[in-house]
């Protein structure tokens, strides 16, 4: 589904962000892209979104280039990222949440509703600047989900979110991987998603350090500034987080 070879990036006049990145993401697969603050974690996603082009190398979505041309990659990809009011334009839950849909298309205005529902967004007519952080959080990644894309990217999905918005949160990601929707996570803190991730990309001063399963990766987390599950020990399953 997504496949990175000798992938590099760079913004204008700067150096390097990514070098020589070469990974596989499964089909339907749960991938968690982790490392320490300014490894690269969120221009790898912003690439599989098709928002950059690579500097050097390729990368495929969908079995198309990215960015690619006249929509490619972006149609069947949804980027949800870590600041939500980069995302946020509408000024209620409700008008963010049907932004582009057709005004007579009831179907899906009405599931789109009921999932922000589901993730606690139930007063549509709130104005956005009095929703908290991990409630604007959940605005952003309804709105990404409403139109049910094939890869969904989620920068620090479960950064702001109480304990309860977080176990909607994995039970969202649980639901999506049992629908065969691929997804891509990046954090810092591999805790509340450990046990529902397929494989993992290890990211340390922009290059590739580690990829694989869990027990492949979990063991040498801690060399590249990442803390394992507290309640995670070698040669062991990953326990549920609840």
């Amino acid at each position: 589904m997504i496949r990175a070879r000798d992938l590099s990036f760079a913004y204008p006049g700067g150096p390097p962000v990514l070098e020589a990145v070469s990974f596989e993401v499964a089909a339907g697969g749960l991938c968690g892209v982790v490392g320490a603050n300014g490894c690269g974690k969120s221009t790898l996603l912003a690439l599989m979104a098709g928002l950059f082009e690579p500097t050097a190398g390729t990368l495929t979505v969908r079995g198309e280039p990215s960015p690619g041309r006249g929509g490619g990659v972006r149609d069947g990809v949804a980027l949800v990222l870590q600041d939500p009011d980069q995302q946020i334009i509408g000024a209620t839950v409700e008008e963010d949440l049907l932004l582009g849909l057709p005004p007579r298309d009831a179907r899906r205005a009405d599931e789109a509703c009921a999932l922000a529902a589901r993730l606690g967004l139930s007063e549509l007519a709130a104005p956005v600047q009095t929703l908290s952080l991990g409630q604007r959080r959940k605005l952003c990644i309804a709105t990404a989900l409403r139109d049910g894309p094939e890869v969904l990217v989620l920068d620090e999905p479960f950064a702001g979110l109480d304990y309860p918005s977080a176990l909607e949160m994995r039970a969202l990601l649980a639901a999506n991987r049992q629908a065969g929707r691929t997804q891509v996570i990046a954090s810092h803190d591999v805790e509340p998603f450990a046990d529902l991730a397929d494989a993992w990309l290890v990211l340390a001063r922009g290059r590739l350090a580690l990829g694989g399963p869990t027990e492949a990766v979990f063991p040498e987390l801690r060399r590249h500034g990442v803390r394992p599950p507290s309640a995670w020990r070698p040669g062991l399953e990953v326990p549920r987080w609840e």
